[in-house]
């Protein structure tokens, strides 16, 4: 039986069910993933997670609005993540792209690298892991934290689009900075 996953569908999903699905979906190439796709959270891991992530993303001075991406050549890319700031649009937490293996299941998957740019993004060690579910519709888990247990717990969100077009690179490069296996556990140095 197959089930056609919409945007309404992957909202009604519990974090295991999302992470599931995920380890079922295929990575998007980096050539793919080219402009503004819009986002937002779907299920948390638990409630102070859920409460965390809408204070963070949507509150009344911040309302984040979607991730961007860029390819730079046929391994990497670029990105950042717009908010409506005030009356004001903004991008701010960018990084750098690739497939590798996903820290969840080892099959390849789209990476946001946030380290490789100086941002709290960075600073907490978040990595992005997005898989097509569907043309235009993106299912991300993402990771942070200063530990492995803590970068093993899942916060799923979706992407939908591209929605408009990329907006031009932002963020100041880490000196000397080189992916590592905190950043994907899987890697092969």
């Amino acid at each position: 039986m197959h089930i056609e996953f919409t945007e309404e569908r992957l909202q009604s999903l519990s974090t295991q069910q999302l992470l599931q699905l995920f380890k079922t979906l295929e990575a998007p190439e980096i050539k793919e993933m080219q402009g503004e796709y819009a986002a937002c959270l779907l299920a948390q891991p638990n409630w102070l997670a859920n409460a965390l992530g809408q204070v963070t993303l949507h509150n009344p001075f911040r309302n984040w609005l979607c991730k961007a991406f860029r390819p730079v050549d046929d391994e990497t890319g670029r990105g950042y993540n717009t908010f409506l700031q005030g009356k004001r649009i903004v991008q701010c937490y960018p990084m750098l792209t690739t497939i590798a293996s996903s820290r969840f299941d080892g099959r390849p998957a789209y990476q946001l690298v946030y380290r490789h740019f100086h941002s709290t993004c960075g600073s907490v060690h978040m990595v992005d892991e997005v898989r097509r579910v569907a043309p235009e519709l993106y299912l991300g888990i993402g990771t942070y934290g200063f530990t492995d247990a803590q970068r093993r717990i899942p916060y799923p969100f979706l992407l939908k689009g591209p929605q408009a077009a990329y907006r031009g690179d932002i963020g100041r490069a880490r000196q000397g900075f080189e992916i590592g296996t905190r950043e994907i556990p899987a890697l092969i140095l």
